[in-house]
Parts: C-alpha cells; structure tokens; sequence
C-alpha cells in the first residue's frame, strides 16, 4: 500500500528522539489511554495496552505507575517546582525543560517499587525482585529502560533505573543486545538505508527489515505488517515483518 509521509509525521512515532538537542514543536500532541483503571496515568494506546501486559506478567500490584504522560503546562511546574526544592544542579540533571521531555509524548512512565512513601522525581526501582523481573520481561513488550548508567553524556540525563520508553518490538530487543541508548540506535540505523541495506532481525518464525529514509517527506510503497515512525529530526524508521524464510539472514538473529 502507499504510505504518504509529510514534514509533520517527523515527529510522531515510537522512535522519536526527545532530549536537550532535539524538542517537540510547541504544537505537539497525541493521543493517550489509561494504563489502568485506578491511577490516572495515560500513554499512548499501545504503550498503555503494552505496560498493563507487561505489569501483570512481572507482578501487577508490587510496581506503582508514578508518572505517565504531561503536558507542558505540568512539565514546567515540574521544572520550577524541583528548582525551588532542589536546586538547578539536581533539577537539570533528573527533570527536562518543557517541550523535550519524553513524558509529553506519551511513551514513558515512571515506575516504582510498591512502598508507603514513594519519591516523584526519584521512585526506587531496584534491579531485583519484581523490578528485576519487570526488566528482563521489558524487551519482549517493546520497552527499554531509557536512561541507563554510564551513558549520561548520551542522553544528557542522569542514570534513572524507574523511568521506561516504550519504541517497539523488536526495536527494543535490539538495543538490548546491542547496549544502545536510543540516541545511538537512531543514529545507528542511519546505515541501514530504505531501499537498499535494511538491517535484518530474526526471531523464532518472525523476520523483520529495518530500514532508515532520510526525508521530511515522501510517499512510499509497503506491504503489511509494517510501521513507520519519526526521529524528530530528519527521518523515518520504517519496519516491515514478514514470515522467516531462507533469506532472513543479516545482521542481528
């Protein structure tokens, strides 16, 4: 089928890059869902549908849902707020300035360890117990813990073991296996060029082409199942599954 992708679609997707280098644009939003019935907290339809699975499989009562998506209205009440309390040293280490926060788009959440007092900013989320379990059970439901330690140059953020982003399977498989934050997935893609090279990962029966078409616009033809996502900036990630077959073969399996 034609898919026609215009200036705007840049910034939508579940691989869009939000960071200090590259915002959202002040006219921003999408459209989100509860998570669950009792908490308030809304994602995006697939990453709210995606967690819910994810949290009754790892242990659904023992992780509390801290924060979902905001708008810019409550990131920079946020911003001030931690300013206030905590100074800028800490706030522009653990908070984003409004408009390149990951929370406004829809497909991060904040978790924490089931506990009396629960910190918003910093919620305990160890690496054992159902935390551990909800980490290595993440990857299969299209999640990555986004803000990983040693990688604080990357991302620009402080380590932050409860904040998650959902991009996608088998996206976050890859970057798993691979150790990449999503600003070096992204980038890394930027090889596997649409039309030519696609990056190829196999799983089980399941083959998928990953393929990167820089562009603000295009119109281009797939064959279903496929997505299509935004970087932000000056792309798109398009991924096209199809049954394994004796020509799955590339670089990842």
């Amino acid at each position: 089928m034609k898919v026609n992708l215009s200036s705007k679609d840049i910034h939508h997707g579940s691989l869009i890059v939000v960071n200090g280098e590259h915002g959202l644009p002040f006219n921003y939003s999408c459209q989100t869902f509860p998570v669950d019935e009792h908490s308030g907290i809304r994602m995006q339809r697939n990453a709210a549908v995606l967690l819910g699975k994810l949290l009754e499989s790892a242990g659904n009562g023992e992780i509390v849902l801290v924060s979902g998506c905001r708008t810019a209205e409550e990131q920079q009440k946020i911003w001030d707020e931690s300013l206030r309390e905590n100074g800028r040293e800490f706030t522009e280490k653990y908070v984003a300035r409004p408009f390149h926060s990951e929370h406004q788009t829809g497909l991060a959440i904040d978790l924490g360890e089931n506990r009396e007092n629960i910190d918003f900013i910093r919620p305990d989320f160890p690496y054992d117990g159902v935390c551990g379990e909800f980490r290595r059970r993440a990857a299969d439901y299209g999640f990555v813990e986004r803000y990983s330690k040693g990688k604080e140059k990357i991302t620009g953020i402080a380590h932050e073991p409860w904040h998650f982003r959902y991009v996608g399977v088998p996206h976050a498989e890859i970057m798993n296996a691979k150790d990449f934050t999503l600003e070096e997935y992204v980038h890394w893609l930027r090889k596997f060029r649409y039309g030519h090279s696609p990056l190829v990962f196999r799983k089980e029966s399941l083959c998928a082409e990953i393929s990167f078409l820089e562009t603000r616009g295009a119109e281009i033809e797939l064959t279903e199942p496929f997505s299509v996502s935004g970087n932000n900036y000056d792309g798109f990630i398009i991924t096209q599954i199809r049954r394994a077959d004796s020509s799955c073969t590339g670089a990842i399996s």
